[in-house]
């Protein structure tokens, strides 16, 4: 595992998906300033932990995608269900 290009890509990925910025939502009372509710990856020795899920072994196949994904510079794939639409 590349950490060194997963941290770049993480950062990269963060600002495509606006960090920092904040987006209008409208209420019934008119509107109102919100964030993106940040999604953590915790990295660790021997896995990770991603949303507070549970813990996930590099040897897993669904982490080896999740990591591949971001290290080829795209959002993991297993985030499309939660957001079809995109982050």
């Amino acid at each position: 595992v590349d950490f060194d290009l997963i941290l770049e890509n993480i950062k990269y990925l963060n600002m495509l998906a606006g960090e920092g910025i904040s987006q209008i939502e409208h209420t019934a009372r008119g509107a109102r300033l919100r964030q993106a509710e940040p999604l953590p990856l915790t990295l660790y020795q021997n896995g990770i932990v991603m949303c507070d899920g549970a813990f996930r072994p590099y040897q897993d196949p669904s982490t080896q995608q999740c990591l591949q994904d971001i290290m080829d510079g795209y959002f993991p794939s297993e985030l499309q269900p939660r957001y079809p639409d995109g982050i």
